[in-house]
């Protein structure tokens, strides 16, 4: 795997649309890629629930709905909104280059 300062990157900034979500690949870890307000979260793509991807979900304001059983979930957090001790995994991102990195921690699945 990656080493821990090493961010990857994965999507050119001007292809992540703001309020659209979008499915990316890093080290074999499915992500999901949402831009806010500006301000760009990027989360597991797999419901913690059943694994379902959360890209065909729906999105309203910061909830992100799993499209399999309705889990939401805050993507500024990760956190489930009926159990905050379950969360989808969140990932550190910076700007290269006009490229979105993100940075794949050694203990992710």
């Amino acid at each position: 795997m990656s080493n821990e300062d090493e961010f990857v990157p994965i999507l050119g900034e001007n292809e992540l649309e703001e309020g659209l979500m979008k499915n990316v690949s890093a080290e074999d870890v499915s992500i999901l890629l949402v831009k806010l307000f500006g301000q760009i979260f990027a989360v597991s793509n797999r419901c913690p629930h059943m694994g379902c991807s959360l890209g065909g979900g729906t999105l309203e304001g910061y909830i992100i709905t799993c499209p399999c059983h309705d889990w939401r979930f805050d993507l500024r957090t990760g956190e489930f909104q009926e159990a905050k001790e379950i969360t989808l995994t969140t990932f550190e991102w910076r700007i290269e280059s006009g490229k979105i990195c993100i940075r794949i921690a050694d203990d992710i699945e």
